[in-house]
């Protein structure tokens, strides 16, 4: 037994309230080296008349770990714990300070969950698990009042997209349109920043409290949301509180009065006068870019601002929530406030991070609801269209992922395989739909909500940005319908069928150095076991499982396990979904 790959700790995503009634433990061991795992639980008051040995389950493994878990439902809301380890015949028992030969004596040198205070418990809102986002850049979706364009636009999709162009999209475009989001199933809506800036993409904000004059107006906006309200569409903001634009009065302000601007201190100004020496601003900002400063969150006054913003528009238009950029380099403190100014606006608003790596720091339940999952996007382009992972090592990414975070926020967490930031999915399969659909088919039977990049549905492609932000095309005759029936096709399944949603989630195959995976999803209400060929070659996938009798969802196909054994022929990149019939 390899006692020194074992790890916990209190709290985190190793021990924590799933709900008010609901303790989620968790334990890591070294890869397939123990046989049974159990957690020794109870009161700490009433230890002899409430300890139990709860069995733990494989949530998942990565290429060096196994992660244990199991659910423990304390009768007065507080539990001691530890584990009994077993490898065959041999066991130990792990406490917070030790590894015994025998079982501990009390319950005093236990791990603790002191209380499930209601407070501390992790509430992401509900309708997340449920949506399903399409992307809109406002500016390349529809251009329905061209009265608002601004100076230069060009027709519509009259060229190739570039950093600096304009084509005047705007929201009474999204409004002419939203025919095609409920055609297409979507039910909620991200967008890119719509305040007041100089480019398009419009993330060097200058006036937090005004809408592009290009994209409307305050009254625009709210038409734009009653109406996605009243189709069952909510709505996600983006704002950007790391940086504002060059344009951003408090910032012209510092650039003309130096020393003497009462908005100095707004932003962390190395020396003065403002400028740019070697390529290096003399303030800090985005990345390097002169044109985006950063904003000094840690300012009274300029926390002020943003909380007011974060909370006027909310108040103000009934939006849901609110998406948030370059969010990692902003600090703990001011997220945190955030969320409460947020939560009381809108209990039930959507608190979305950008964070392109491991994240589970924002994830307590005290800042964000979920992240953009870029490790998912990574993981899945990395197996289904760069073909650089084999299954093994696709599980194993999603796997280490999977534990890494509380159970709620994986299933409200932003999984993406494209963006404004990133090449567009079809681009990067090389034009191969196939590749693609599988990619979405998985995306959408996956923990969390996915999101489709404005486009993807009817066969848009493009390279990285500038390339990504292409016009919408709505002449229907350059429309893959197929594509858009496919991606019909996978928002019905996964609004009809619960264990998509929100099912527990098992890979019951990953194969080495092959294509081959099968995985579970499964709820109270249903079972269904997904297999993907994602090979050249048609295959046969063979998994075990308990239920006979099974349909395939997509074309109504009957299948009867043998023995315990269910096959499933796959043609070349084919998928099943398949629910155990009772």
């Amino acid at each position: 037994m390899f006692l020194e790959a074992i790890y916990h700790r209190p709290r985190k995503n190793w021990s924590y309230a799933y709900n008010g009634t609901t303790i989620h433990l968790r334990i890591r061991t070294k890869k397939d080296d123990l046989t049974e795992v159990y957690a020794l639980a109870g009161d700490k008051y009433l230890w002899d008349q409430t300890m139990e040995y709860i069995p733990m389950t494989k949530l998942s493994s990565d290429e060096m770990f196994d992660y244990w878990e199991c659910e423990a439902t304390p009768p007065y809301r507080r539990l001691k714990y530890g584990f009994l380890l077993q490898q065959g015949e041999e066991k130990r028992w792990m406490t917070e300070y030790d590894f015994l030969t025998e079982p501990p004596a009390n319950p005093d040198r236990l791990f603790e969950y002191p209380f499930i205070n209601p407070d501390d418990v992790f509430h992401p809102p509900a309708w997340v698990k449920d949506a399903i986002f399409y992307q809109i850049f406002p500016e390349r979706f529809a251009n329905g009042d061209t009265s608002n364009d601004p100076e230069g636009a060009l027709p519509w999709g009259s060229a190739e997209p570039t950093p600096k162009n304009f084509f005047g999209g705007d929201l009474q475009g999204v409004i002419d349109h939203l025919d095609h989001l409920s055609e297409l199933g979507v039910n909620a809506i991200y967008f890119t920043p719509l305040f007041t800036a100089t480019t398009n993409h419009k993330y060097d904000t200058e006036d937090y409290m005004e809408i592009d004059p290009q994209f409307g107006d305050k009254e625009t906006l709210k038409k734009l949301v009653d109406l996605c309200h009243a189709r069952g569409i909510r709505v996600l903001l983006d704002a950007v509180f790391n940086h504002s634009g060059r344009t951003f009065a408090p910032f012209v302000d510092v650039q003309k009065n130096g020393m003497n601007s009462k908005y100095k201190d707004w932003f962390y100004v190395r020396s003065l006068p403002l400028e740019v020496v070697d390529g290096i601003p003399t303030y800090d900002t985005f990345a390097f870019e002169p044109l985006m400063p950063k904003l000094n969150t840690e300012n009274p006054e300029v926390r002020a601002y943003l909380l007011k913003a974060a909370e006027y528009w909310i108040k103000e238009t009934g939006i849901d929530g609110w998406r948030l950029d370059v969010a990692n380099e902003v600090g703990h403190s001011f997220w945190r406030e955030f969320r409460q100014v947020v939560k009381k606006a809108n209990p039930d608003a959507y608190i979305l991070g950008e964070v392109w790596h491991e994240s589970s720091i924002w994830l307590e339940g005290d800042q964000f609801d979920a992240v953009m999952n870029y490790p998912f996007t990574n993981a899945v382009l990395d197996f289904f269209i760069d073909r650089t992972a084999d299954a093994e090592k696709f599980s194993f990414m999603l796997g280490k992922q999977l534990a890494g975070y509380p159970r709620q926020a994986s299933e409200v967490m932003f999984n993406l395989l494209d963006s404004h930031d990133t090449a567009r999915l079809l681009t990067q399969a090389n034009g191969d739909k196939r590749l693609m659909k599988l990619a979405a088919m998985f995306q959408f039977t996956y923990f969390g909500t996915p999101c489709i990049y404005y486009g993807d549905e009817i066969g848009m492609d493009g390279g990285h940005d500038p390339g990504c932000r292409k016009c919408m095309e709505w002449d229907e005759s350059k429309h893959d319908k197929d594509l858009f029936n496919f991606y019909q096709t996978l928002i019905k399944l996964r609004k009809e069928h619960s264990a998509l949603r929100t099912g527990s989630f098992k890979f019951l195959k990953a194969e080495k150095n092959g294509g081959k995976i099968a995985y579970l999803r499964e709820d109270d209400n249903e079972t269904i076991l997904i297999a993907v060929n994602n090979d050249k070659a048609g295959n046969t996938i063979t998994v075990p499982v308990l239920d006979t009798q099974w349909k395939e969802l997509w074309n109504g196909e009957n299948y009867r396990a043998k023995q315990g054994q269910l096959s499933v022929k796959l043609p070349a990149y084919g998928f099943a979904i398949l629910r155990a019939e009772q």
